[in-house]
Parts: C-alpha cells; structure tokens; sequence
C-alpha cells in the first residue's frame, strides 16, 4: 500500500453546513475526540467543577479590563462605539447575571458529551452571540469569542496542571479532553460568522428563539450551585502567586490551610497587564 495505512474517507461538503451531526462526526474523527476523551471528561468533571466560580471571576476580570467588552455587557453588541459606564464592575446586576450563565455553561462542559444533545448546545450557543436565536439580540464580533475561548482555555489548562491532587496522566488526559471540546466550541462559534458554505443557506438548520439555557424547549442548563462540591484541598495551590490570586478567595471558612493555601488570598479586583 501507499504511504496512508488507511483508506481515505469520503467527507461531503454540503453536510458539513447543512447536518450538525456529520460536521461534529467530521470534527471529532479529525482530533481524534474518542471514548478515552469522553472517560476523561466524566471522571475529571469534579474538578474541573471546584475550578468554575473562580474561573468566572477571572473571566469577567478580564472582560472589564477593556472597554469594548465591558460596553458588550450593557449594550449586547461590541460594535457600539458609545461610553461605557464608569460603575460598571463585578458586582453590578447584569455582570452577576451574565456570571451566572457562565457558570452554568462551563458546568455543562462536564457533562456527557457522547450525546448529540450536547453539541446541539454548544452550537446554539455560537449561534446566539451573532444576533440569532434570541428575543433580545446579542452581536459580539467574533474576535472577541476566540480571545474569550482561548483565555479561558488557558486559565483551565494551568489550574488543572498544576492541581494537587491528580496524577499526572490523568492531568493530561483531561487538559487533552478539554482542549478539545473547547476547539469544537470555537468551530461551533465560527460557523455562525464564516461565510463558508452560503450557498447551502436555505437548507441550513432553522434556529427557533428560546430563553438562554433552553435547547428544544428543554431546559438544558442546570442551576450551577447545585452541582458545586467543596474540595478538601485547594485546586489552586499550585498555580503561580499571581494567577492564584485572581483565582482563589480561601479554601475554608475556619482559617485552615490546605497545601498552602490560606483563607485570607484576596481574589484582586483587575488583572494587571503590561
């Protein structure tokens, strides 16, 4: 045989636009997303779950570190070029809002995404920040989707590296598994902003407008604090002073330290940047 061991397979442009579950079949045999992944995801969910409310904080840190992501998150569009409000800051009630949302979308991440049900999700969520979907509009250009995807990407990857608790295989199989979903995201993102396959447009699937958490009229998000659980060490301990510093306001409410970790760590109210 030639040099490819294995037959070479046949990919139809047209499903790739117009059938979400052959362009997700596509994209998972491409990064090689298996079962080990899948079984990486379900036994590692826990922590990345202890990671989420800090990792929302650093987040929405960032995001109001620059004027034209704060402004998205009062006017909903990135391409308004007005002020933005001085007051704006973590605790205002549409950040406390939006953070509650993120909580919930990262704690679906840990959930099984062998089912198609799962991608569906992730796909409507790139469809709703290009104006579609919703009964209020969101347009966030998609520079900002992919900064946000990668910051948070990174934040993960560093957290979970450098956790206390887990075995170095097991470090890498998640960050692998997560990487991964978080790139089939980023495309599910970008294929609501390409104009790849627009010839295919009166074919593609139609979009229904629904309430932000709903997929089909389910209820697909779950309340995020219920699926929080306390850990007995920091998950944080091992990150460098001035990420766990944005990341982690204390592991116990009693002045225990674990692994290093002491209750009094402020998480800072910006990320410096030089």
């Amino acid at each position: 045989m030639g040099p490819l061991s294995r037959p070479r397979q046949h990919i139809d442009r047209k499903d790739l636009y117009t059938n979400l579950e052959a362009r997700i079949q596509y994209l998972h045999s491409f990064i090689d997303f298996s079962s080990n992944d899948i079984e990486a995801l379900m036994s590692g969910s826990k922590y990345i779950k202890q990671l989420i409310p800090a990792i929302v904080n650093i987040v929405y840190q960032k995001l109001l570190q620059y004027d034209i992501t704060a402004r998205a998150l009062e006017t909903r569009s990135t391409s308004y070029e007005g002020p933005v409000d001085d007051n704006l800051n973590e605790n205002s009630p549409q950040i406390l809002h939006r953070k509650m949302f993120l909580r919930a979308y990262l704690a679906k991440l840990c959930s099984d995404p062998s089912t198609l049900e799962f991608w569906e999700y992730l796909d409507k969520v790139g469809m709703m920040h290009t104006g579609r979907g919703r009964e209020h509009p969101l347009h966030i250009e998609y520079v900002h989707i992919g900064a946000c995807l990668a910051f948070i990407q990174d934040t993960l990857t560093e957290a979970l590296l450098s956790h206390p608790r887990l075995r170095l295989d097991k470090k890498i199989a998640l960050v692998k598994a997560i990487g991964k979903v978080i790139w089939v995201q980023n495309d599910l993102f970008a294929k609501w902003y390409v104009r790849d396959g627009d010839e295919f447009a009166d074919e593609m699937e139609k979009q229904d407008v629904e309430a932000e958490g709903f997929l089909h009229g389910k209820k697909i998000l779950d309340d995020i604090e219920e699926g929080l659980t306390s850990s007995p060490a920091c998950p944080f301990s091992g990150l460098s002073a001035a990420i766990k510093a944005d990341s982690c306001s204390g592991c116990g409410d009693k002045g225990e330290k674990e692994n290093g970790c002491s209750t009094s760590l402020p998480i800072r109210s910006h990320v410096e940047t030089h």
